[in-house]
């Protein structure tokens, strides 16, 4: 049946489309999770076009149930012997609207890909420390949504003398501040080098 074949082939697009647009933002849970950095930065050329990927989703998802809702004309049912057989679950709207929410969670996944990362732990600081803390701002390229940043600032909770840091993927920056006894500049910057992301510079701000 063209309409249900059609169907079928709207909604796979779909999918397709929405998953795509999410790449930028799943790779670094999937990296967190697979304990490998290396994949994260090579979809960050998805952010300019993830707005285009989401519309391109929509669009064809909604075809695909406009195509499932539609009235059957009288003509095609008596024309179409095959109208008559029952359809399979994957051409039910069941499995469209399964579908449908899938891809609805792959397009807003930015939105709470933090639930995946764990809280960074606190590291203790004395009354010492604020003797020889220092801040520094790091300029970040590759960052391309808040799973971005949770990515980065889950490598520097790990850095023993790190003390505070604010990552921003708006920006491209991290604000870190840190104990220059224990750990410097460079240390940093591997550290955030190695979520996938780039260090194109840094300044001393305090």
């Amino acid at each position: 049946m063209i309409n249900t074949k059609s169907s079928g082939t709207f909604t796979g697009a779909g999918v397709l489309a929405a998953i795509a647009a999410s790449l930028c933002c799943i790779t670094p849970v999937i990296a967190l999770l697979a304990g490998s950095s290396s994949i994260v930065a090579n979809f960050s050329w998805v952010e300019p076009v993830r707005p285009y990927l989401i519309g391109l989703s929509i669009a064809v998802l909604a075809l695909a149930w406009y195509l499932k809702i539609k009235p059957a004309k009288i003509n095609d049912i008596d024309c179409n012997c095959e109208a008559t057989k029952k359809t399979s679950f994957f051409q039910s709207k069941v499995f469209l609207a399964i579908v449908t929410v899938f891809a609805i969670l792959m397009m807003t996944f930015p939105l709470y890909a933090r639930i995946f990362y764990p809280k960074p732990k606190a590291q203790s600081t004395s009354l010492a420390v604020f003797d020889h803390k220092q801040q520094v701002k790091f300029i970040i390229q590759g960052m391309t949504c808040q799973a971005c940043e949770e990515h980065v600032n889950n490598e520097l909770s790990k850095v023993n003398g790190v003390l505070a840091y604010v990552t921003s993927y708006a920006t491209q920056s991290s604000l870190v501040t840190f104990d220059k006894l224990k750990v410097d500049e460079k240390i940093i910057e591997a550290t955030i080098n190695k979520t996938g992301y780039k260090v194109k510079s840094y300044d001393v701000t305090q």
